[in-house]
């Protein structure tokens, strides 16, 4: 936070150049797509930026139709994503959450041609999978049903978090992954990993997808390309994709957003980037995220109200039960949330409560900043469960 480098990155950009109209580039834009390419897992590397996570994400989903339509299979239209997901609040992405923090009935009729498959939730597993992996297995199985029973000839794409944010950060199986890298090439659809908020560093790798070794078709980003120092986002694809889109007018990507690729914003990303790697905060973001669900695992031996634990780097999340053996929630008239987002505020830690809660830290965040955010957990968490006679 107010790191001067990034602020006069951007500053020495505004004085340089400020805009550039749709159709051409900048100098910074260039270089930032060039650096994105480098620290991409496998073939990714051609960018369209945007403006944020929600431009990304609807951008992809044009991407993906309209390349079907350029390689003559225009019957591919078709997305299948999960419940539990959150892709972002316009009106495509909105279609593709599984969510109800964005309640949808004001929007209906959403986009068609959207499905939902299962979340895997080993804590929750929908298809009753004792372990990680075999929650894991059934629901890739089960995503795979979905595709067999739509047509694989009329499904574009699979969207997917690879951490889920909305449902507290759940990390799937070690084999979820892979498997749905697998169906997809079996069944010719693409693979989207929507990166937003588990790119660049946040769960100790610099893109999440690289802890399973695979390689999405198109991956979005957003969030962590700037640090939130200044509005920018992307839809990054294979080159065999960007490829079906070049050669002739006619067969161009037609997808123009205004302010997507800004030279200011680009300036201050590419800085953004080169701190994270000068120094070290990917390799800081595994450690003390280790130390972090260490701390988060000691609180949940303390209180039974707390039913889970887990995460991956710096993005932790905590489930808070009523009853550990039904896995219960509180009802709302405990006023659970409020209670705790309050307790928290009160001590210093910017927090929303709730039945599931993220946790993720600073990337710069040091050991005895994390032992800091724990002893407020601790404190706030345990009179929380007094206040409800849950302890």
């Amino acid at each position: 936070y107010g790191r001067t480098e990034i602020a006069d990155a951007a500053y020495a950009q505004m004085l340089k150049l400020t805009y550039m109209p749709m159709g051409t580039t900048t100098e910074p834009t260039i270089q930032l797509a060039e650096k994105i390419a480098s620290i991409t897992p496998g073939d990714l590397s051609r960018c369209f930026f945007t403006s944020g996570g929600s431009e990304a994400v609807e951008t992809a989903m044009k991407l993906a139709r309209a390349y079907f339509k350029r390689v003559g299979e225009p019957t591919r239209f078709k997305f299948i994503s999960r419940k539990g997901s959150y892709h972002g609040a316009t009106f495509g992405t909105l279609a593709l959450g599984g969510t109800a923090i964005f309640p949808k009935t004001d929007y209906e009729p959403l986009l068609a041609g959207v499905f939902h498959g299962p979340q895997p939730n080993p804590y929750r597993c929908e298809y009753g999978g004792a372990t990680p992996e075999e929650c894991a297995e059934r629901c890739a199985n089960a995503i795979e049903e979905i595709i067999k029973f739509q047509g694989p000839d009329s499904v574009a794409a699979v969207i997917a978090e690879p951490v889920s944010s909305p449902m507290g950060a759940v990390v799937p199986g070690p084999n979820y992954w892979p498997m749905l890298r697998e169906i997809c090439d079996r069944y010719g659809c693409l693979l989207i990993a929507d990166e937003v908020i588990t790119g660049f560093g946040r769960t100790g790798k610099m893109f999440a997808c690289e802890h399973w070794g695979i390689t999405p078709d198109i991956m979005t980003v957003a969030k962590g390309i700037t640090s939130g120092y200044i509005p920018m986002g992307g839809a990054i694809t294979r080159k065999p994709i960007s490829d079906a889109f070049i050669g002739s007018e006619r067969v161009a990507f037609r997808h123009v957003i205004t302010f997507g690729g800004h030279p200011v914003a680009a300036a201050a990303s590419l800085k953004n980037i080169e701190i994270m790697e000068t120094e070290g905060m990917v390799e800081n973001s595994a450690t003390m995220g280790r130390y972090l669900l260490d701390g988060l695992e000691e609180l949940k031996q303390k209180h039974t109200i707390i039913g889970d634990v887990r995460g991956l780097g710096l993005f932790c999340g905590m489930e808070m039960v009523k009853d550990r053996q039904t896995k219960e929630y509180f009802p709302a008239e405990a006023e659970l949330g409020p209670k705790l987002t309050q307790g928290f505020s009160s001590n210093g830690l910017i927090l929303r409560g709730g039945d599931v809660m993220n946790i993720a830290p600073p990337l710069c965040v040091t050991s005895g900043e994390i032992d800091e955010i724990v002893s407020v957990l601790d404190r706030v968490i345990g009179q929380t469960a007094r206040d409800l006679g849950a302890e």
